[in-house]
């Protein structure tokens, strides 16, 4: 953990610390400050350091608010004063504010790779039109705006000129920039590293992407998990509970058994001392704001501790198919020449045609042509037939007109089509769309295309599997074309043809089963799914606005191979937090039995209770650099 030795306030206290720690060291050894002087300078000590302590106590004894940790801290402090025992009140409080400051140390710490995107947000922007350099928060929708080399872009928009590469880090967490041209979309809070470019905003500052993860951020800072909601509740009772115990140990052995009254003051005051429940309500906070904030730093937006908590706890998760395990867009992967065509020919010919289409389905051939090095075809006259496919005339191919379109097109120009249909059959059995290009009275070939399965979605799968978590397929598309993505991918529960409410349907089916499922999606029909799951998890860069509000995490770079490392951050999030948690609850009933035998110290409890507090703190810490 590192220190703040720019802080004056806390190099003072370390100071104190240091100093009062050394006068009892001296005490320790027979060489004490001499009276009157005594009661005095460790007075100096403790309300000079522990001011805010003390009063904090006073009020809640005013208050009769026995849940206090401070009126635990004063009533420390005036028992060891009363028995003459200043330095050991002095180390007390010094020793206690030095834990108070460690904890929010340990808290800033976790809370600063969230804190960051706020120093990341863009202030100004200026307007093309003027040049005039004005706050963000007055740029219309609309407005084109310059963004020139090095400088952050200031506002989401579209970009009309020019071309760069843009760090995105701050809001996909990838630190290899990515080359924007016209017509590419750019993120406020992204860095544009080389090119001027001008672009025209879409969206105002309230609306932004940097804008809502900032804003989901403070959000998870509030929304507690069910750990620390638990803990907390613990010490309102436990707080009490040790003061009725403090009374019962220093009332008992003196009233009832005839004990010496300092002596067993001495050892309630220990007792009140260990067992301030600082280290247990700290391991929680500090845990969850650093696995949250290590996440931020890869690009997953997680919105309070309870879905950390309950992404770890998962044994199912739901994905939808289209733009979650897949690209949603189409390519090229069976070619099948017929009648002497060869491949070549018949992607070249094709591609002419499609050209000057654009439609997913024709961009996807004249993409396929682009890399294979093709050249097209030369057409002209094209005609677009809708709901059916295209035709022109090839001028490459000795000016003969050409169709391209599905199987029920090609049957109106072609009457022996036996062979196609052989071949689309076979395509449609493994999920595969169609494209058929003939002449008149000829087939040229088919065209089979497909999905483009993401690059990482195998590798996710199966870290899932590895993690003992169950994937399961949920698509409206048919359910052929999800098998043969899923039979690619490894996934053996796959359910096709579904609306957004038999989505939901599948959602309550599996929850009694299974207790605790994820689903993962990323448009407005998986909503309500994202909504009735344990944890929705929404695909940030191209989901909509509502999969991403209604989400508890959002991926803002798409990379599913984000999930297993979430869930072995909340796993291991889980476990810290109950380590430190029994850890820190096993020192204190050490010297809490320790106190009742009557061996207990307070230089030692309290030594014990920083201790404690310092190491859970730093334990709490490894989850920013958990991999």
């Amino acid at each position: 953990m590192k220190l703040p030795w720019h802080d004056k306030k806390f190099v003072f206290l370390f100071s104190a610390v240091i100093l009062v720690v050394g006068l009892e060291i001296m005490s320790l050894m027979g060489l004490e400050i001499p009276m009157p002087f005594a009661p005095f300078i460790y007075a100096a000590f403790i309300l000079g350091v522990g001011h805010g302590v003390l009063w904090g106590g006073l009020k809640a004894l005013v208050k009769l608010n026995f849940r206090s940790i401070n009126l635990l801290m004063l009533i420390a402090v005036v028992a060891a004063f009363y028995l003459k025992e200043y330095p050991e009140a002095a180390v007390v409080i010094v020793l206690y504010v030095l834990g108070e400051n460690l904890e929010d140390i340990g808290l800033d710490q976790s809370r600063s790779a969230l804190d960051n995107l706020m120093s990341k947000s863009p202030k100004t922007a200026i307007l093309k039109n003027s040049g005039e350099e004005i706050p963000i928060e007055n740029v219309e929708i609309g407005s084109v705006v310059i963004v020139k080399p090095h400088n952050m872009i200031p506002l989401d928009g579209t970009i009309t000129l020019g071309e760069s590469s843009v760090d995105e880090s701050t809001i996909t967490g990838e630190p290899i920039p990515k080359d924007k041209s016209i017509g590419d979309t750019v993120f406020a809070g992204t860095l544009n590293q080389s090119g001027y470019i001008e672009l025209k905003t879409t969206k105002t500052v309230s609306d932004t992407m940097l804008s809502k993860i900032i804003s989901l951020t403070f959000e998870a800072q509030s929304s507690k998990s069910e750990s620390q909601k638990f803990i907390e509740k613990f010490a309102k009772y436990y707080t009490p509970s040790v003061i009725f115990l403090s009374l019962s140990l220093f009332l008992i052995p003196v009233f009832v058994l005839g004990k010496d009254f300092d002596y067993w003051l001495n050892q309630a005051i220990t007792l009140l001392v260990i067992s301030c429940p600082c280290a247990l309500v700290i391991s929680t906070p500090v845990a969850i704001f650093a696995a949250i904030g290590n996440a931020s730093n890869k690009g997953a937006l997680i919105k309070g501790g309870k879905y950390l908590e309950a992404i770890g706890r998962i044994k199912v998760l739901f994905l939808d198919k289209t733009r979650t395990l897949t690209f949603g867009r189409p390519v090229v992967s069976d070619v099948f020449p017929l009648n002497g065509n060869t491949i070549e020919s018949l992607l070249a010919c094709t591609s002419g045609i499609e050209s000057f289409s654009e439609h997913p389905l024709a961009q996807a051939i004249t993409n396929q042509t682009k890399v294979q090095n093709l050249k097209n075809h030369s057409a002209e006259k094209f005609e677009s037939i809708a709901g059916k496919g295209a035709k022109g005339i090839c001028l490459s191919c000795e000016n003969r007109p050409v169709f391209v379109g599905n199987l029920s097109y090609i049957k109106e120009i072609c009457s022996n089509t036996q062979e196609a249909e052989a071949i689309v059959e076979k395509l449609s059995s493994e999920g595969k769309t169609s494209m058929i290009a003939a002449y008149k009275e000829e087939l040229k070939g088919v065209i089979g295309l497909t999905d483009e399965i993401k690059s990482d979605s195998k590798g996710a799968i199966k870290d899932l599997l590895a993690l003992g978590v169950k994937p399961v397929m949920l698509t409206g598309d048919n359910e052929k074309a999800g098998w043969h993505i899923g039979h690619q991918l490894g996934i053996d529960e796959i359910y096709g043809n579904l609306l957004p409410e038999d989505k939901v349907l599948k959602v309550k089916e599996f929850l009694p089963k299974y207790g605790s499922v994820g689903m993962v999606g990323d448009g407005v029909n998986d909503a309500p799914a994202l909504a009735q799951s344990t944890v929705g998890i929404a695909m940030g860069a191209t989901g909509s606005d509502t999969a991403i509000e209604i989400a508890n995490i959002a991926l803002m770079n798409d990379k599913l191979s984000l999930i297993p490392f979430l869930i072995r951050l909340g796993r291991k999030t889980i476990r810290t937090i109950k380590q430190n948690c029994i850890g820190a609850i096993l020192i204190k009933i050490i010297f809490i039995f320790l106190a009742f035998l009557g061996h207990g110290n307070l230089v030692m409890a309290i030594t014990a209770d920083v201790g404690v507090t310092l190491v859970v703190i730093l334990i709490s810490l490894r989850l920013m650099s958990f991999k």
